[in-house]
């Protein structure tokens, strides 16, 4: 019978993604020019994927989400990605980083309020992290926060925020002067808080992009996210290992929509008389591009088996599968310019869009030289042996 009831769960989910990559077909990619060439994303689009739950598609269903489990979620997150890329960062930033460090290590209160709220669009989530001084040096924050009666004071400045500029709350993390590091619950609305969006970004221009300042903010004890201390031990760990698995697929998403652009375009186009198509060298451009795109699924689809069964290495294997990607999605990206020509160079193709956003999968939650400094200390550990003379 348990049989039965797993073949019927995996079936809703594989329907819920297949209903996904039709939505993003025709609702999503047909705009994400307009979207990126006007620098936001469109309100209507954002209630529309509320409706149907893809804000939360990764949350239980008893919060307004779908109950996706991380396989599907990272074929949902695919669908999506293929579309628009900046659609594909909302999700992962107010699902991924946001709703599930907030299912985590939120307290019942914290849940009840919050999640059904982001599932439904009412509050949009953003994870504010980096500074104009911090990034890869997560532990340094330079935000402070100090208590005082029964309130947190917050005074510091975020920057590089993914939609800082229209969330409705914000997952902040900040140090005191004893070098604790805390997460806190901070409403948009709370006197002291302000954003400024940043403009003239390679890519991620339609993700609303800001700095945030905090001038004397006052948070209530109830918004502490977890325990005090345990900002970066727990939040950010938590919340950059589902990033990443997120990024992971994002990088198969651009891939794989740079082939598919690649391969129309070489289709079509023609140049001495024969398509680009027939050409060795763009075969092999193809070739390759396929290959490295299948590869970089199975990594990150093994990376999903592995979390959804909640094995040892999976955070490791998630980590492999972000670095790897990446790569590839840059590669990808940049045969399907090459493939175009001068036409790669102009926004009326999405080749350029899509070399500009895979760039950026090299730096986000956490850069490709992070990852190698921590898959080789895992390889390290894992694979040494005794040295026989």
């Amino acid at each position: 019978m348990s049989h039965v009831i797993d073949l019927t769960q995996e079936g809703r989910q594989a329907q819920i993604v297949a209903e996904a990559e039709k939505f993003a077909e025709e609702h999503i990619g047909p705009r994400a020019r307009e979207f990126d060439e006007a620098g936001v994303l469109a309100d209507d689009l954002i209630q529309n994927m509320a409706t149907r739950g893809y804000l939360t598609a990764n949350l239980p269903t008893e919060y307004g989400g779908l109950g996706l489990d991380p396989v599907h979620y990272g074929l949902f997150q695919q669908a999506i990605g293929k579309a628009d890329c900046a659609t594909r960062t909302l999700i992962t930033v107010h699902s991924a980083l946001c709703g599930e460090s907030l299912l985590r290590w939120g307290n019942e209160e914290q849940k009840e309020l919050w999640l059904p709220r982001m599932a439904k669009g009412e509050s949009l989530a953003a994870f504010a992290l980096s500074e104009p001084n911090v990034g890869t040096d997560a532990k340094s924050v330079e935000t402070r926060y100090r208590k005082v009666g029964d309130i947190y004071v917050l005074n510091g400045e975020k920057k590089w925020i993914s939609f800082g500029d229209k969330a409705d709350l914000f997952v902040v993390i900040a140090g005191n002067d004893q070098g604790q590091v805390s997460a806190f619950l901070v409403e948009r609305d709370f006197p002291g808080v302000t954003t400024r969006p940043l403009r003239g970004m390679l890519a991620g221009r339609a993700t609303h992009i800001a700095k945030i300042e905090f001038d004397n903010v006052e948070v209530p004890t109830a918004n502490l996210l977890g325990k005090e201390g345990g900002g970066f031990t727990y939040i950010v760990s938590t919340a950059l290992d589902h990033g990443r698995y997120s990024i992971a697929w994002a990088g198969v998403s651009i891939a794989q929509e740079a082939v598919n652009q690649m391969v129309s375009y070489a289709r079509k186009r023609k140049q001495f008389g024969k398509r680009l198509a027939e050409f060795q060298l763009i075969k092999g451009l193809i070739a390759d591009a396929t290959t490295e795109t299948h590869a970089a699924r199975a990594l990150c689809l093994k990376a999903g088996e592995m979390r959804k069964n909640k094995l040892q290495d999976a955070a490791m294997e998630t980590t492999m599968a972000k670095y790897f990607v990446s790569k590839v999605a840059m590669k990808v990206a940049t045969d399907c310019v090459q493939v175009h020509g001068g036409n790669g160079c102009i926004s009326d193709y999405p080749a350029e869009r899509l070399f500009r956003e895979a760039k950026m999968l090299e730096i986000i939650e956490g850069t490709s030289q992070i990852q190698q400094e921590i898959i080789s200390g895992y390889a390290l550990r894992k694979y040494s042996k005794a040295c026989k003379r």
